[in-house]
Protein backbone atom coordinates (compact mmCIF):
# COMPACT_ATOMS: atom_id res chain seq x y z
CA UNK A 1 0.00 0.00 0.00
CA UNK A 2 1.01 3.95 -0.60
CA UNK A 3 0.82 5.96 2.15
CA UNK A 4 0.56 4.96 5.75
CA UNK A 5 2.73 1.80 6.25
CA UNK A 6 0.92 -1.64 6.12
CA UNK A 7 -0.69 -3.07 9.37
CA UNK A 8 -1.19 -6.63 10.27
CA UNK A 9 -5.10 -6.15 11.02
CA UNK A 10 -7.37 -2.80 10.59
CA UNK A 11 -10.81 -1.97 11.66
CA UNK A 12 -13.58 0.27 9.28
CA UNK A 13 -15.25 2.34 11.71
CA UNK A 14 -18.38 4.06 10.47
CA UNK A 15 -20.55 6.93 12.14
CA UNK A 16 -23.49 6.99 9.68
CA UNK A 17 -25.70 9.94 10.59
CA UNK A 18 -29.32 10.96 9.52
CA UNK A 19 -27.82 12.60 6.25
CA UNK A 20 -23.91 11.57 6.98
CA UNK A 21 -21.70 8.91 6.50
CA UNK A 22 -18.26 9.26 8.87
CA UNK A 23 -15.71 6.64 8.52
CA UNK A 24 -11.96 5.59 9.26
CA UNK A 25 -9.64 3.12 8.65
CA UNK A 26 -8.14 2.42 12.43
CA UNK A 27 -5.13 0.37 13.60
CA UNK A 28 -6.57 -0.66 16.62
CA UNK A 29 -3.05 -1.69 18.46
CA UNK A 30 -1.81 1.84 17.88
CA UNK A 31 -5.28 4.39 16.98
CA UNK A 32 -3.23 5.22 13.98
CA UNK A 33 -5.94 6.56 11.33
CA UNK A 34 -4.86 4.84 8.12
CA UNK A 35 -7.45 6.44 5.90
CA UNK A 36 -10.93 8.74 6.65
CA UNK A 37 -13.48 10.81 5.35
CA UNK A 38 -16.99 11.88 5.39
CA UNK A 39 -19.87 11.83 3.01
CA UNK A 40 -22.38 14.78 4.07
CA UNK A 41 -25.76 16.13 2.74
CA UNK A 42 -26.70 12.72 1.83
CA UNK A 43 -30.25 13.26 -0.27
CA UNK A 44 -29.98 16.70 -1.32
CA UNK A 45 -29.39 18.22 -4.36
CA UNK A 46 -25.64 18.54 -4.33
CA UNK A 47 -23.66 15.93 -1.61
CA UNK A 48 -19.76 16.49 -0.56
CA UNK A 49 -17.10 13.32 -0.22
CA UNK A 50 -13.93 14.09 0.94
CA UNK A 51 -11.55 10.99 1.43
CA UNK A 52 -8.01 11.11 2.91
CA UNK A 53 -5.09 8.84 2.57
CA UNK A 54 -1.33 9.79 3.40
CA UNK A 55 -0.72 12.92 1.42
CA UNK A 56 -3.59 12.97 -0.79
CA UNK A 57 -6.90 14.26 -0.17
CA UNK A 58 -10.16 14.06 -2.47
CA UNK A 59 -12.53 16.26 -2.99
CA UNK A 60 -15.78 15.48 -4.63
CA UNK A 61 -19.68 17.46 -4.84
CA UNK A 62 -22.25 15.31 -6.84
CA UNK A 63 -25.82 14.17 -5.94
CA UNK A 64 -26.30 11.26 -3.38
CA UNK A 65 -29.34 9.79 -3.32
CA UNK A 66 -29.20 7.78 -0.34
CA UNK A 67 -26.98 5.91 2.17
CA UNK A 68 -26.13 2.98 -0.27
CA UNK A 69 -24.67 5.49 -2.49
CA UNK A 70 -23.13 6.82 -0.50
CA UNK A 71 -21.27 3.90 1.00
CA UNK A 72 -20.49 2.68 -2.54
CA UNK A 73 -18.44 5.56 -3.37
CA UNK A 74 -16.36 5.15 0.13
CA UNK A 75 -15.48 1.64 -1.24
CA UNK A 76 -14.76 2.73 -4.43
CA UNK A 77 -12.24 5.78 -3.33
CA UNK A 78 -10.85 3.03 -1.21
CA UNK A 79 -10.10 0.81 -4.17
CA UNK A 80 -9.31 4.01 -6.12
CA UNK A 81 -7.20 6.75 -3.50
CA UNK A 82 -6.24 3.92 -1.12
CA UNK A 83 -5.89 1.51 1.15
CA UNK A 84 -7.93 -1.53 -1.15
CA UNK A 85 -9.80 -2.59 1.89
CA UNK A 86 -8.94 -6.19 0.14
CA UNK A 87 -5.38 -5.50 0.88
CA UNK A 88 -6.20 -3.79 4.55
CA UNK A 89 -6.64 -6.66 6.51
CA UNK A 90 -10.41 -5.31 7.80
CA UNK A 91 -10.99 -7.98 11.00
CA UNK A 92 -14.21 -5.75 11.78
CA UNK A 93 -16.24 -3.21 10.72
CA UNK A 94 -17.12 -1.16 14.05
CA UNK A 95 -20.57 0.95 13.95
CA UNK A 96 -21.38 3.71 16.58
CA UNK A 97 -24.83 3.23 17.82
CA UNK A 98 -25.92 6.17 20.54
CA UNK A 99 -28.77 4.24 22.58
CA UNK A 100 -28.30 0.76 23.44
CA UNK A 101 -30.76 0.81 26.14
CA UNK A 102 -30.86 -1.77 29.37
CA UNK A 103 -30.04 -4.56 26.35
CA UNK A 104 -26.42 -3.89 26.00
CA UNK A 105 -23.17 -2.52 28.33
CA UNK A 106 -20.55 -3.72 25.71
CA UNK A 107 -19.87 -3.81 22.36
CA UNK A 108 -22.62 -6.64 20.40
CA UNK A 109 -21.69 -8.74 17.66
CA UNK A 110 -24.32 -7.68 14.73
CA UNK A 111 -26.66 -10.17 13.90
CA UNK A 112 -30.81 -10.24 12.70
CA UNK A 113 -31.56 -10.13 16.59
CA UNK A 114 -28.78 -7.55 17.52
CA UNK A 115 -30.69 -5.11 14.60
CA UNK A 116 -33.96 -5.70 15.61
CA UNK A 117 -32.93 -4.18 19.04
CA UNK A 118 -31.17 -1.08 17.71
CA UNK A 119 -34.34 -0.84 15.64
CA UNK A 120 -36.59 -1.12 18.78
CA UNK A 121 -34.67 1.35 20.95
CA UNK A 122 -35.50 3.85 18.00
CA UNK A 123 -38.27 5.44 20.39
CA UNK A 124 -35.63 6.54 22.77
CA UNK A 125 -32.56 8.10 19.88
CA UNK A 126 -35.53 9.19 16.99
CA UNK A 127 -32.16 11.56 15.71
CA UNK A 128 -29.91 8.92 16.42
CA UNK A 129 -30.78 4.84 15.85
CA UNK A 130 -32.54 5.16 12.44
CA UNK A 131 -29.20 6.68 10.80
CA UNK A 132 -27.24 3.99 12.33
CA UNK A 133 -29.74 1.70 10.95
CA UNK A 134 -29.07 2.83 7.50
CA UNK A 135 -25.32 2.84 7.98
CA UNK A 136 -25.21 -0.73 9.03
CA UNK A 137 -27.63 -2.07 6.56
CA UNK A 138 -25.96 -0.98 3.94
CA UNK A 139 -22.17 -2.15 5.38
CA UNK A 140 -23.58 -5.50 6.31
CA UNK A 141 -24.90 -5.64 2.75
CA UNK A 142 -21.54 -4.28 0.99
CA UNK A 143 -19.07 -5.76 3.02
CA UNK A 144 -21.32 -9.31 3.89
CA UNK A 145 -17.71 -11.34 4.67
CA UNK A 146 -16.27 -9.56 7.40
CA UNK A 147 -17.71 -9.48 11.12
CA UNK A 148 -20.25 -5.98 12.10
CA UNK A 149 -19.66 -4.73 15.51
CA UNK A 150 -22.49 -2.09 17.21
CA UNK A 151 -20.30 -0.25 20.09
CA UNK A 152 -23.26 1.89 21.74
CA UNK A 153 -22.85 5.46 23.71
CA UNK A 154 -25.25 4.58 26.75
CA UNK A 155 -22.81 0.74 27.31
CA UNK A 156 -20.46 2.34 29.40
CA UNK A 157 -23.25 4.06 31.70
CA UNK A 158 -25.78 0.91 31.17
CA UNK A 159 -24.96 -0.09 35.00
CA UNK A 160 -24.97 2.89 36.75
CA UNK A 161 -26.27 2.96 40.66
CA UNK A 162 -29.85 2.76 40.41
CA UNK A 163 -29.97 6.09 42.96
CA UNK A 164 -28.49 8.01 39.50
CA UNK A 165 -30.38 5.96 36.64
CA UNK A 166 -33.85 6.25 38.15
CA UNK A 167 -35.75 9.22 37.78
CA UNK A 168 -38.29 10.58 40.86
CA UNK A 169 -40.92 9.31 37.93
CA UNK A 170 -44.27 7.48 38.47
CA UNK A 171 -42.44 3.68 38.55
CA UNK A 172 -45.02 1.92 36.31
CA UNK A 173 -45.19 4.83 33.51
CA UNK A 174 -40.77 4.63 33.72
CA UNK A 175 -41.06 0.93 33.20
CA UNK A 176 -43.67 0.49 30.76
CA UNK A 177 -41.94 3.64 28.66
CA UNK A 178 -37.99 2.56 29.85
CA UNK A 179 -37.66 5.98 31.35
CA UNK A 180 -34.28 5.78 32.97
CA UNK A 181 -31.24 7.89 32.74
CA UNK A 182 -29.09 6.22 29.81
CA UNK A 183 -26.14 9.03 29.27
CA UNK A 184 -24.02 9.38 26.08
CA UNK A 185 -20.83 10.00 25.15
CA UNK A 186 -19.97 6.61 26.90
CA UNK A 187 -17.19 5.66 24.59
CA UNK A 188 -15.62 8.85 25.34
CA UNK A 189 -15.60 8.65 28.70
CA UNK A 190 -14.77 5.17 29.24
CA UNK A 191 -11.77 5.62 26.62
CA UNK A 192 -10.27 8.78 28.71
CA UNK A 193 -11.23 7.62 32.30
CA UNK A 194 -8.68 4.56 31.37
CA UNK A 195 -6.37 6.48 29.54
CA UNK A 196 -5.61 8.39 33.00
CA UNK A 197 -5.73 5.41 35.01
CA UNK A 198 -3.08 3.84 32.87
CA UNK A 199 -1.31 7.66 32.74
CA UNK A 200 -0.80 7.15 36.50
CA UNK A 201 -0.93 3.96 36.74
CA UNK A 202 -3.53 3.28 39.43
CA UNK A 203 -7.27 2.37 39.24
CA UNK A 204 -8.65 3.47 42.89
CA UNK A 205 -9.56 6.87 41.22
CA UNK A 206 -12.54 9.40 41.67
CA UNK A 207 -12.81 11.06 38.93
CA UNK A 208 -14.68 14.03 36.67
CA UNK A 209 -14.23 13.82 33.31
CA UNK A 210 -15.62 17.28 31.05
CA UNK A 211 -16.42 16.04 27.70
CA UNK A 212 -17.06 19.24 26.02
CA UNK A 213 -17.39 19.68 22.59
CA UNK A 214 -20.81 20.94 20.18
CA UNK A 215 -22.73 18.12 22.42
CA UNK A 216 -21.12 18.85 26.20
CA UNK A 217 -21.08 15.96 29.14
CA UNK A 218 -19.45 15.07 32.16
CA UNK A 219 -19.58 12.06 34.19
CA UNK A 220 -18.11 10.53 37.66
CA UNK A 221 -16.32 7.94 37.58
CA UNK A 222 -14.89 6.10 40.71
CA UNK A 223 -12.29 3.01 40.89
CA UNK A 224 -13.12 2.77 36.88
CA UNK A 225 -17.09 2.34 36.85
CA UNK A 226 -19.57 4.98 35.89
CA UNK A 227 -21.69 6.16 39.03
CA UNK A 228 -23.44 9.35 37.22
CA UNK A 229 -23.47 11.42 33.94
CA UNK A 230 -24.85 14.38 33.24
CA UNK A 231 -26.96 13.30 30.30
CA UNK A 232 -30.13 11.21 31.02
CA UNK A 233 -33.18 9.63 28.64
CA UNK A 234 -31.10 11.70 25.84
CA UNK A 235 -28.45 13.68 24.88
CA UNK A 236 -30.55 16.97 25.89
CA UNK A 237 -30.06 17.06 29.74
CA UNK A 238 -26.77 18.40 31.42
CA UNK A 239 -24.27 21.11 30.48
CA UNK A 240 -24.77 23.80 28.10
CA UNK A 241 -24.02 22.95 24.98
CA UNK A 242 -23.73 24.34 21.11
CA UNK A 243 -27.34 24.19 20.35
CA UNK A 244 -28.84 22.10 23.54
CA UNK A 245 -30.38 23.89 26.36
CA UNK A 246 -29.16 21.36 29.60
CA UNK A 247 -30.71 21.49 32.36
CA UNK A 248 -33.98 23.15 31.82
CA UNK A 249 -37.45 23.38 34.18
CA UNK A 250 -39.69 20.31 32.41
CA UNK A 251 -42.62 22.76 33.16
CA UNK A 252 -41.45 25.61 29.87
CA UNK A 253 -42.42 22.49 27.83
CA UNK A 254 -46.06 22.83 29.50
CA UNK A 255 -45.84 26.95 29.33
CA UNK A 256 -44.60 26.99 25.89
CA UNK A 257 -47.16 24.49 24.51
CA UNK A 258 -50.09 26.08 26.42
CA UNK A 259 -48.96 29.83 25.15
CA UNK A 260 -48.06 29.39 21.64
CA UNK A 261 -49.63 25.87 20.54
CA UNK A 262 -46.64 24.36 19.45
CA UNK A 263 -46.33 20.86 18.78
CA UNK A 264 -43.94 18.41 20.56
CA UNK A 265 -41.88 18.29 18.06
CA UNK A 266 -41.54 22.29 18.03
CA UNK A 267 -40.17 22.35 21.68
CA UNK A 268 -38.00 19.77 20.94
CA UNK A 269 -36.45 21.64 17.83
CA UNK A 270 -36.24 24.87 20.18
CA UNK A 271 -34.45 22.70 23.27
CA UNK A 272 -32.30 20.69 20.50
CA UNK A 273 -31.12 22.82 17.67
CA UNK A 274 -31.95 26.45 18.71
CA UNK A 275 -30.93 26.85 22.14
CA UNK A 276 -27.97 26.68 23.97
CA UNK A 277 -24.82 29.10 22.82
CA UNK A 278 -26.80 29.86 19.52
CA UNK A 279 -30.30 30.26 21.22
CA UNK A 280 -27.88 33.21 23.99
CA UNK A 281 -25.64 34.80 21.06
CA UNK A 282 -27.02 33.33 17.84
CA UNK A 283 -23.28 31.12 17.22
CA UNK A 284 -22.91 27.62 18.38
CA UNK A 285 -19.67 27.54 17.71
CA UNK A 286 -17.37 28.34 21.25
CA UNK A 287 -14.65 30.10 19.13
CA UNK A 288 -17.03 32.66 17.76
CA UNK A 289 -18.62 33.49 21.03
CA UNK A 290 -15.45 33.69 22.49
CA UNK A 291 -14.34 35.93 20.14
CA UNK A 292 -17.68 37.78 20.40
CA UNK A 293 -17.57 38.35 24.19
CA UNK A 294 -13.89 39.93 24.11
CA UNK A 295 -14.17 42.43 20.52
CA UNK A 296 -18.03 42.35 19.97
CA UNK A 297 -20.06 45.20 20.26
CA UNK A 298 -22.44 46.49 22.81
CA UNK A 299 -25.36 44.24 23.64
CA UNK A 300 -23.58 41.38 21.62
CA UNK A 301 -20.56 41.47 24.08
CA UNK A 302 -22.27 41.40 27.02
CA UNK A 303 -24.39 38.59 25.86
CA UNK A 304 -21.64 36.65 24.77
CA UNK A 305 -20.14 36.85 28.06
CA UNK A 306 -22.90 36.18 29.44
CA UNK A 307 -23.20 33.02 27.56
CA UNK A 308 -19.71 32.14 28.40
CA UNK A 309 -20.57 32.52 32.15
CA UNK A 310 -23.88 30.15 32.46
CA UNK A 311 -22.14 27.61 30.39
CA UNK A 312 -18.75 27.87 33.18
CA UNK A 313 -21.58 27.89 36.32
CA UNK A 314 -23.13 24.58 34.72
CA UNK A 315 -19.89 23.07 34.66
CA UNK A 316 -18.73 23.89 38.18
CA UNK A 317 -22.34 22.70 39.50
CA UNK A 318 -21.78 19.54 38.25
CA UNK A 319 -18.20 19.24 39.47
CA UNK A 320 -19.46 20.35 42.85
CA UNK A 321 -22.07 17.69 43.01
CA UNK A 322 -19.80 15.05 41.60
CA UNK A 323 -17.11 15.58 43.80
CA UNK A 324 -19.62 15.54 46.74
CA UNK A 325 -20.96 12.62 45.45
CA UNK A 326 -17.89 10.37 44.83
CA UNK A 327 -16.57 11.44 48.61
CA UNK A 328 -13.67 13.42 47.40
CA UNK A 329 -11.93 14.08 43.68
CA UNK A 330 -8.39 12.74 42.40
CA UNK A 331 -8.81 13.62 38.44
CA UNK A 332 -10.33 16.52 36.67
CA UNK A 333 -9.79 16.25 32.91
CA UNK A 334 -10.89 17.96 29.92
CA UNK A 335 -11.43 16.13 26.46
CA UNK A 336 -13.24 16.86 23.34
CA UNK A 337 -13.14 19.67 20.90
CA UNK A 338 -13.61 23.03 23.67
CA UNK A 339 -11.88 20.81 26.56
CA UNK A 340 -8.88 19.98 24.84
CA UNK A 341 -8.20 23.48 22.71
CA UNK A 342 -9.91 25.84 24.56
CA UNK A 343 -7.09 26.85 27.48
CA UNK A 344 -8.90 30.67 28.54
CA UNK A 345 -12.01 27.95 29.25
CA UNK A 346 -10.00 25.79 31.65
CA UNK A 347 -8.43 28.59 33.10
CA UNK A 348 -12.20 29.85 34.05
CA UNK A 349 -13.27 26.41 35.49
CA UNK A 350 -10.13 25.96 37.21
CA UNK A 351 -10.38 29.67 39.15
CA UNK A 352 -13.55 28.72 40.15
CA UNK A 353 -12.38 25.74 41.56
CA UNK A 354 -9.34 27.43 43.83
CA UNK A 355 -11.44 26.44 47.06
CA UNK A 356 -11.23 22.79 45.87
CA UNK A 357 -7.49 23.52 46.52
CA UNK A 358 -6.99 23.11 42.31
CA UNK A 359 -3.60 25.46 41.64
CA UNK A 360 -3.49 25.45 37.53
CA UNK A 361 0.21 25.53 35.76
CA UNK A 362 -0.88 28.65 33.20
CA UNK A 363 2.52 28.28 31.15
CA UNK A 364 1.46 24.67 30.65
CA UNK A 365 -2.19 25.27 30.25
CA UNK A 366 -1.97 27.74 27.34
CA UNK A 367 1.15 26.29 25.59
CA UNK A 368 -0.14 24.04 22.59
CA UNK A 369 -1.43 20.46 24.18
CA UNK A 370 -1.45 17.69 21.58
CA UNK A 371 -1.01 14.61 23.88
CA UNK A 372 -2.27 13.63 27.33
CA UNK A 373 -0.89 16.67 29.76
CA UNK A 374 -1.03 17.50 33.04
CA UNK A 375 -1.98 20.95 33.60
CA UNK A 376 -2.28 21.49 37.38
CA UNK A 377 0.96 22.19 39.82
CA UNK A 378 1.88 19.91 42.04
CA UNK A 379 0.89 21.71 44.82
CA UNK A 380 -2.36 21.17 43.56
CA UNK A 381 -4.80 19.12 45.50
CA UNK A 382 -6.87 17.71 42.40
CA UNK A 383 -4.84 16.92 39.20
CA UNK A 384 -6.19 18.51 36.59
CA UNK A 385 -5.53 17.18 33.18
CA UNK A 386 -6.06 17.33 29.24
CA UNK A 387 -6.58 14.00 27.54
CA UNK A 388 -7.37 13.83 23.50
CA UNK A 389 -9.98 11.67 23.02
CA UNK A 390 -10.08 9.61 20.26
CA UNK A 391 -13.84 7.28 20.00
CA UNK A 392 -12.70 5.48 16.77
CA UNK A 393 -10.01 4.30 18.33
CA UNK A 394 -11.85 3.10 21.63
CA UNK A 395 -14.47 1.64 18.91
CA UNK A 396 -12.05 -0.36 16.79
CA UNK A 397 -10.55 -1.82 20.38
CA UNK A 398 -13.95 -2.77 21.10
CA UNK A 399 -15.05 -4.27 17.66
CA UNK A 400 -11.76 -6.50 17.98
CA UNK A 401 -12.42 -7.53 21.30
CA UNK A 402 -15.51 -9.50 19.95
CA UNK A 403 -13.46 -11.06 16.84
Amino acid sequence: MKGPHAVEQTVLVINSGSSSIKYQLVDPTTGEALAKGLVERIGESEGHIQHKYGNEVVDLNEPIGDHEAGMREVLRLFDQVGPRLADAHIVAVGHRVVQGGRYFDGPALINDQVRALIEQLCALAPLHNPAHLKGIDVARELMPDVPHVAVFDTAFFQKLPAETATYALDREVAEKYSIRRYGAHGTSHQYVSNRVSQILGRKDLRQVVLHLGNGASVSAIKDGAAVDTSMGLTPLEGLVMGTRTGDIDPAVVFHLQRQTGWSADEVDTLFNKKSGLKGLTGENDMRAVRTMSISGEGEQRRRARLALDIYITRIIKYIGAYTAELGGLDVLTFTAGIGENDAALRTEVCERLASFGVVLDEEVNTSRIVRSTTISTPESSVRVMVVPTNEEYAIAQQALSLV
